[in-house]
């Protein structure tokens, strides 16, 4: 244990010292208060004075876009140990003003649940790393999992227990339990089971008085809205009860690319007219990318890669039969496929070796962008865009320079368009035949680099817009984009405001959202930039 953790008052002390803080401000009354409701609480106290401080905080941030000295940081980092650890730091940041941010995997798209865009805000960081138990019951095909846990560990124990049990949620295995069904949370399963978020029976949340409250306390307008209403927002989220789904003992999958452009731009057109149709065993996903690769016939070329991956529920057979019938324009043969578990499957996704081990799931350091910086914003598609929309695609991407930008397309249908829209606050249903993620990739520092990358990402969002849908243009709040719209720099809401964003991520769900917010924290004190404002806040 640290010498700052062993002794309060030096920690206080040094702290005081360090930033001019003085017994009349609230940062040394905060940390009292903590001490107060548990004498054992500072061993998981991290202020700006401990060595371990930036470490920690730079431990889960996924994206160095916001991991600058510009970055505004939190006053320090709560890593409860259990829940009585959470009602704590509720009660003694409600007692002293100091706002929460929330991380369980830190991936949030714009670094809010560890930091903020206000320079002058007063916040902590609530790191959910220590509470990530998961208990995985066969029998009632279930799991309870804390809100720490990263999917990978979930994965991880399913497979431990059944090779024939899944849960439909994200393919990258770094990201939290916590935020990702907090937004919805979708996988390589949506198209047979649906998202994250319509397979949750339960949870266990902390709310704004301190209580611990499960389904039946909190009652079922409180349990719809955290399931794909935000994270930060309703409470704190400490444990999902998961409703486990069945799966074959092997899958099959592949990834099939294509670099020249008319072949490229007729496939992409072909896809987007059988792809939400497919049998729902059958996923099919694509992309569209720069190539940092070089040309080697022409130096200044740009190469363009089209692909396309997909998980099948079945053997590598029953694949190339039904794409033969499908989409026998992809031209799959044979030797593009691999057949594996489907716990596997998240490491081929996730771009492993295919002989690395399943304890691979269980790394919570890696990065699915290095250290690239990135920035991603998302549409939703009704309407197959014509051959020319892909072209002008194609020459968009030419612009990115030496760096990589593009298009992730996950395809839509089945079971996605069997649950009603107002079902769970996720409202992306029936009639979408594929969602869009755009997406812009640099490693170069400063904001002069940055903006270039921005623009261009915006750009090719101004672009896509004919294409998309509209009234709302519909967005996937797990990509987080406050280019939409968001609340005051400390997250203060405006309702009027905040249905610039709501509508886009919410639909007509938005306002139920915003009363059950009244309802369970009037006040507002769970909040962030694109947090659910309360009907008090409509001025």
């Amino acid at each position: 244990m640290d010498t700052a953790h062993r002794s309060f008052p030096i920690l206080v002390a040094l702290f005081v010292l360090l930033f001019g803080v003085t017994s009349s401000q609230p940062y040394e009354e905060f940390l009292q208060c903590l001490e107060f409701h548990d004498s054992n609480i500072t061993s998981i106290v991290y202020t700006r004075a401990n060595s371990s401080f930036s470490s920690l905080l730079e431990s889960s941030i996924r994206n160095p876009r916001f991991d600058t000295s510009a970055t505004p940081k939190p006053l320090l980092i709560f890593t409860p140990r259990q829940i009585s650890h959470i009602q704590s730091a509720i009660r003694c940041s409600r007692a002293h003003r100091i706002q929460i941010r929330v991380r369980s995997g830190g991936h949030d798209y714009e670094g809010l649940s560890y930091s903020t865009i206000s320079p002058s805000l007063t916040f902590l960081v609530l790191d959910l790393r220590n509470l990530r138990a998961i208990q995985v019951d066969v029998p009632s095909k279930t799991a309870w999992a804390q809100a720490g846990a990263t999917l990978g560990e979930l994965y991880y124990a399913i497979a431990a227990e059944s090779r024939t049990l899944a849960f439909p949620a994200g393919m990258w295995p770094t990201v939290g339990l916590g935020g990702h069904i907090s937004g919805g949370g979708y996988g390589s399963l949506l198209r047979k089971h649906g998202i994250a978020a319509d397979n949750v029976v339960d949870a266990q949340v902390v709310d704004v008085e301190g209580r611990i409250l499960d389904r039946a306390s909190m009652g079922e307008d409180l349990f719809w809205a955290i399931r794909g209403g935000g994270g930060n927002t309703f409470g704190i989220v400490v444990a999902w009860k998961l409703s486990l789904v069945s799966v074959p003992p092997t899958v099959t999958l592949f990834t099939v690319s294509r670099t020249a452009q008319h072949k490229g731009i007729e496939l992409f057109h072909r896809w987007q007219h059988v792809v939400d149709k497919l049998p729902d065993d059958l996923i099919v996903m694509a992309s569209l990318s720069r190539d940092n690769v070089v040309n080697p016939i022409q130096a200044n070329a740009t190469t363009i890669q089209a692909s396309f991956n997909s998980l099948y529920l079945g053997s590598i057979e029953g694949l190339i039969l039904m794409m033969e019938a499908k989409f026998p324009d992809l031209g799959l043969r044979r030797e593009n496929c691999v057949e594996m578990s489907w716990a596997k499957s998240i490491l081929y996704f996730a771009g492993f070796p295919l002989n690395s081990p399943l304890e691979s799931l269980l790394d919570r350091t890696i990065s699915a962008t290095g250290s690239a910086k990135f920035k991603g914003k998302s549409d939703y598609v009704k309407e197959p865009i014509p051959i020319s929309g892909f072209e002008g695609i194609w020459e968009k991407l030419k612009e990115v320079g030496v760096q990589t930008g593009g298009l992730i397309l996950a395809s839509y249908g089945g079971k996605m368009s069997e649950i009603p829209e107002s079902s769970i606050p996720f409202p992306h249903r029936a009639g979408n035949i594929y969602q869009v993620e755009e997406v812009a990739f640099w490693v170069e520092d400063g904001v002069e680099a940055a903006d270039g990358y921005l623009n261009w990402l915006r750009g090719l969002y101004e672009y896509m817009t004919p294409y998309v849908s509209k009234n709302p243009r519909e967005a996937y709040a797990n990509y987080r984009d406050l280019d939409i719209g968001r609340n005051g720099g400390g997250g203060e809401g405006d309702y009027r405001r905040a249905r610039s964003w709501g509508s886009s991520y919410y639909k007509n769900n938005f306002d139920r959202l915003v009363r059950v917010k009244t309802a369970v924290d009037p006040a507002n004190f769970f909040r962030n930039e694109q947090s659910i404002p309360p009907l008090s806040s409509w001025r």
